[in-house]
């Protein structure tokens, strides 16, 4: 595999010019290009530069309007509503975020509810958006069915990922919890399909229930559940929350994330931010006393300690891209 070394701001760049050529407003592929910046950033490549061919193709195709306008309401004063429109979930979520924030401090707590949606990239992304506003955030998507329930075999919940933002005692962000109900991310699974790699023991099953290691037929199949039963319980508590409460489609009615079958997945996202002010004054001492009694541990590391190292080396040297993705993107620009 031949690689180049891109900048992150030409890595911005690229997908910019790829979603807009693909029929995306600036503005919209603008929140896109600077999430799959951040991805490629911290290291996680499957929702970086590898999403800029599908979201390329979905705008093609129909299954994401590039050209949306996201419509906000506040029907209650915590409560920040937002349709897509079928768009991206990221200008989505920036219409509502002034709105959210402040109602967070007016409050003391706050939620921003997204439906008719799309995958919303790096969900720990806005959870470190929230932190960095000073306030406790907790951050939920839905995704496609994918996970089916213990003892069954048909999907009924997507990975559906949870972020908690914390921000730090001297301003900043104390931490970033992302994970997803699923072992791994179906993403990975995708990007190992591509690759040609077989996917980890224990990650999928086949759609007859069985054990595999072959990315194709995982994706064809089920994810398990980390923990089993209680990661499924974990996929259910955002489900409710993301779908649900949004009033997205549930999981199991969604159009999947890849490919061009099914039209828009019109899922949903669900963000709570807390202002620890209006709660505890011995909120931010006590973060730091518990992270101190991780981190002060031989061999522990807090959560997310593998983005940061990601963070600081790919900021200093660039970030390496397979070619063959490059001329990929490049030819929706073509």
């Amino acid at each position: 595999m031949t690689e180049r070394v891109m900048t992150l701001a030409a890595v911005e760049h690229l997908c910019l010019r790829a979603l807009t050529a693909s029929g995306a407003s600036t503005d919209n592929a603008a929140a896109v290009a600077r999430s799959t910046m951040l991805a490629e950033r911290d290291g996680i490549r499957s929702h970086g530069l590898l999403y800029v061919p599908i979201y390329a193709e979905h705008l093609r195709c129909g299954k994401v309007d590039g050209r949306a306008s996201p419509v906000v309401s506040q029907p209650r004063p915590g409560a920040i509503v937002v349709d897509a429109a079928t768009g991206f979930a990221h200008p989505a979520i920036d219409a509502g975020w002034d709105r959210f924030v402040a109602a967070a401090g007016r409050n003391g707590v706050a939620a921003l509810t997204v439906f008719n949606s799309y995958n919303c990239g790096v969900l720990g992304h806005h959870a470190e958006r929230i932190a960095e506003a000073g306030l406790l955030g907790l951050c939920t998507t839905h995704a496609p069915a994918s996970i089916a329930p213990p003892g069954g075999r048909t999907p009924v919940i997507g990975t559906n990922p949870f972020a908690l933002g914390v921000p730090g005692e001297a301003g900043g962000v104390a931490l970033v919890l992302d994970q997803s109900a699923s072992v791994v991310a179906k993403s990975e699974i995708l990007l190992r399909s591509r690759e040609g790699r077989p996917i980890e023991p224990g990650w999928a099953l086949d759609a007859d229930g069985a054990p595999t290691l072959d990315p194709v037929a995982a994706l064809k199949g089920s994810m398990l559940p980390a923990g089993g039963y209680k990661g499924f319980g974990a996929g259910l508590l955002v489900e409710i929350l993301a779908s649900c409460l949004s009033g997205a489609a549930l999981s199991k009615d969604a159009s999947p994330f890849s490919g061009t079958a099914g039209g828009p997945p019109r899922t949903g996202q669900c963000f709570i931010a807390f202002d620890p002010s209006a709660f505890s004054p011995t909120f931010s001492p006590q973060v730091a006393n518990l992270l101190g009694a991780i981190a002060g541990q031989e061999g522990a590391r807090l959560p997310g300690g593998r983005r940061r190292a990601a963070r600081q080396r790919t900021e200093r040297d660039g970030v390496a891209v397979d070619a063959a993705l490059i001329e990929r993107i490049e030819a929706f620009i073509r």
